[in-house]
């Protein structure tokens, strides 16, 4: 339900969907019932449930949703198991930045939302593990270069190498000569 010069208006669902065979499925799936337009805004304390939804939530909540698909699409949300992407987050932010109260008002960020950095403070979130923040070019680079490491450490001569100084840490004991050489200082 839509506000048009005063008068409740059926949504279409076409403002939501840029494809036209969406459209379809999504009127076959949730078919919209045409109900006579209100007269005049009804009471939100008075009027009935199904009421206050047409009229108050659906019109804010409705665009946001497809928002919402729209970004967990782009954010590759249908591809994988795993992503950054938290919903709840978009649809906060985009319902507090979309409020008609702070249409004035310049953008705000998620975190910058004064009930969320309250509610953040007694109830901090753990950190979104690496695998979900790197890019895949990122995460390539990281996993190639872990591998030409190991590739490497294998080769002989650097095993040799390694070895050699594992050795030579093992005869010079430089933690037992510095406590000598406090000692003797010490001593002095």
């Amino acid at each position: 339900v839509s506000l048009e010069a005063g008068i409740l208006q059926p949504l279409r669902m076409e403002q939501f969907y840029s494809a036209p065979a969406a459209d379809t499925v999504v009127q076959q799936l949730l078919p919209i019932p045409e109900a006579a337009p209100f007269p005049e805004p009804p009471d939100p304390k008075t009027c009935s449930p199904r009421e206050y939804l047409e009229y108050y939530i659906f019109p804010v909540l409705l665009p946001g949703m497809a928002e919402l698909l729209h970004r967990a699409k782009k954010e590759k949300c249908f591809e994988r198991k795993r992503t950054k992407f938290i919903a709840c987050d978009f649809l906060t932010e985009w319902l507090y930045n979309k409020n008609q109260k702070r249409k004035d008002e310049s953008f705000t960020e998620f975190f910058s939302i004064p009930f969320v950095n309250d509610w953040l403070k007694d109830h901090p979130r753990p950190p979104i593990p690496l695998s979900l923040l790197l890019s895949e070019e990122e995460a390539s680079i990281v996993i190639q270069s872990f591998w030409r490491g190991y590739r490497v450490r294998c080769d002989s001569e650097i095993q040799e190498l390694r070895q050699w100084q594992k050795q030579l840490r093992e005869d010079k004991n430089i933690i037992k000569r510095v406590k000598e050489f406090w000692t003797k200082q010490e001593a002095k």
